[in-house]
C-alpha cells in the first residue's frame, strides 16, 4: 500500500468520512436487489436481456441494473436529476429565481427543499406510468410481468418507487454533508461500475456465440485507453489568464503588487450538461415508450440518443448545457467587478466592463472545443453500435460515453478532495509528482 493511501487512514476524521461513504454506497447497493412486490423481476430481467439495445435498457443503465430487476430503487437519481435542470434553467431565465439561488445559503435552501418536493411529484407521475407498462402483457410479449393488476397493485409501486428514490436523494445529501463529498455523483457512478461484471459477462457470451469478433474486443480494449485520457484532458485543461495586482498603501504596510493567474476550465460544467441532457432526452421518450400508441412510441425511438435524430438532438443539447453551465458558473461581469474592487486587471484590458468582455469571450471560445469534444466521447457509444452491429448499450459503454466520463470525473473530484484534506493535514496526497 502506498504512503498516500496509509494517509488517507491515519486522520480520524477523514477516515470517518471515507467510511461512511463506503457504507452509504453499501447500502444503496444493497437496495438495488430489493424487489418491488408484485412484479415477476426474473421475467423482467430476462426480457431487458432480450432486448439490450431498446431505450429502456439505457435507463437502466444509468439506474444501476435496479430497473431491469424492477428494484425499490427502478427509478434511480434521474427524477432528482431532472428537477434540478428545471430549477436551474428557471434560475438562468427568470431574475427571481435567479435572485432567490444567489441569496446565500437560505435561498440554497429553499432551492433544495423544492427539488425534493419536484422529485416526489415527479416519481409519483412516473411511478404510475411504470406500473400501467407494467400490468400491460403486450409490452413484453404476452408475458405476465404483475400476477394481481389493479389500482393496489399501481398504488404499492408509486409508493414504493418513491419512497426509494426519496430515500436515494437522502443518502445522497448525507454523503455530500458528512462523507467526502459529491454525493449524487458517486451514487451514479457507483451504480454505473455495478454494471461492469455483467457487461463482461455479456461479451463474453457474445464471443463465444460468434456475434463479436477477438479482434474487435481488442481494438475496444485499446480504444478505452484514448478515451479516458481524453476525458482526463477535458476534466483538468484550463487557460490561465495572467492577473496583476496593483500595489497599495495601508497605514505603513503595503499589500498588492503580485501577479498570479485566473483559471478558466474548458469543461466548465464537468459531467453535468451531459448528465442533464441525457436526462432531459430519455424523460419524454421513456414517457412516451410506455405508450400503448405505436405513434408514440415511434416517436419514442425517434428521440433516442441511438437514433440518428435523437443522437443529433442529444448532441446539440449537450452544446446549450455547456453554454448554459459556463455562463452559470463562471460569471465575467462578476469576476471583472470582483478584480476591480481588489485592485487586480490584466495586462492591456481596461478593468470593468472591458475586463468582461474579454473574458466572455474567452470563455465562449474555450467552451465551444470543450463542448464538441464532450459530444464525442457522449455519443461514441451510439456510433459504435451502429458501425460494428452490437445491440448491446452495455457493453458500448464501457468504452466511452456518459458513463465512462462520470465515472472518471467523479474519481478525478474524489482524489482531489481527499488530496486537499490530506495537505491540509500536512500528509504528502496523491498527486505529489505533480506537485513537484
Amino acid at each position: 500500500m502506498s504512503p498516500a493511501f496509509k494517509d488517507t487512514f491515519k486522520a480520524p476524521d477523514l477516515r470517518k468520512k471515507i467510511l461512511f461513504t463506503i457504507g452509504m454506497l453499501a447500502i444503496y447497493r444493497l437496495g438495488c436487489y430489493i424487489p418491488t412486490p408484485g412484479i415477476n423481476g426474473k421475467a423482467l430481467s430476462q426480457f431487458f436481456a432480450s432486448m439490450p439495445g431498446n431505450l429502456l435498457s439505457i435507463a437502466n443503465f444509468f439506474a444501476g441494473g435496479a430497473l431491469g430487476s424492477a428494484t425499490i430503487f427502478a427509478l434511480g437519481i434521474m427524477p432528482y436529476i431532472s428537477i434540478s435542470i428545471v430549477l436551474e434553467l428557471l434560475a438562468g431565465i427568470f431574475p427571481y429565481f435567479e435572485r432567490i439561488l444567489r441569496s446565500g445559503v437560505e435561498g440554497r435552501r429553499k432551492f433544495t427543499q423544492w427539488t425534493r418536493i419536484g422529485t416526489v411529484l415527479l416519481c409519483i407521475v412516473q411511478g404510475f406510468m411504470v406500473s400501467i407498462w407494467l400490468e400491460n402483457p403486450s409490452h413484453f410479449g404476452n408475458i405476465v410481468m404483475v400476477s394481481h393488476p389493479g389500482w393496489k397493485f399501481i398504488a404499492i409501486t408509486i409508493i414504493t418507487l418513491t419512497a426509494g428514490t426519496s430515500f436515494l436523494m437522502w443518502l445522497g445529501e448525507q454523503i455530500t454533508e458528512k462523507g467526502i463529498g459529491n454525493g449524487i455523483s458517486l451514487i451514479i457512478a457507483g451504480g454505473i461500475i455495478s454494471q461492469i461484471p455483467a457487461a463482461i459477462q455479456q461479451m463474453t457470451m457474445l464471443t463465444s456465440e460468434g456475434l463479436l469478433s477477438p479482434v474487435l474486443i481488442v481494438f475496444l480494449i485499446i480504444l478505452i485507453f484514448f478515451v479516458v485520457a481524453a476525458a482526463i484532458a477535458l476534466s483538468q485543461a484550463e487557460r490561465r489568464v495572467p492577473i496583476q495586482y496593483a500595489k497599495r498603501v495601508v497605514g505603513r504596510k503595503v499589500y498588492g503588487g503580485q501577479s498570479t493567474y485566473l483559471p478558466i476550465k474548458i469543461n466548465q460544467g464537468g459531467v453535468l450538461p451531459l448528465i442533464f441532457a441525457i436526462a432531459f432526452v430519455t424523460f419524454p421518450s421513456i414517457m412516451l415508450q410506455f405508450s400503448n400508441k405505436p405513434v408514440f412510441r415511434n416517436l419514442a425511438m425517434i428521440l433516442s440518443p441511438a437514433s440518428g435524430p435523437g443522437m443529433i438532438l442529444y448532441g446539440l443539447l449537450i452544446v446549450g448545457f455547456c453554454y448554459f453551465y459556463a455562463a452559470i458558473i463562471f460569471n465575467p461581469e462578476h469576476i471583472a467587478e470582483d478584480l476591480k474592487n481588489y485592485g487586480g486587471f490584466i495586462a492591456g484590458i481596461r478593468p470593468g466592463k472591458t475586463t468582461s468582455e474579454y473574458l466572455e469571450k474567452i470563455l465562449v471560445r474555450l467552451t465551444l472545443p470543450g463542448s464538441l469534444m464532450l459530444v464525442g466521447i457522449a455519443i461514441l457509444p451510439y456510433i459504435l453500435m451502429h458501425i460494428f452491429k452490437i445491440q448491446s448499450y452495455l457493453i458500448v459503454s464501457m468504452f466511452g460515453g456518459i458513463g465512462l466520463l462520470i465515472v472518471v470525473e467523479v474519481i478525478l473530484e474524489t482524489m482531489n478532495q481527499v488530496e486537499a484534506n490530506l495537505v491540509m493535514r500536512q500528509y504528502e496526497g496523491f498527486l505529489r509528482k505533480v506537485h513537484r
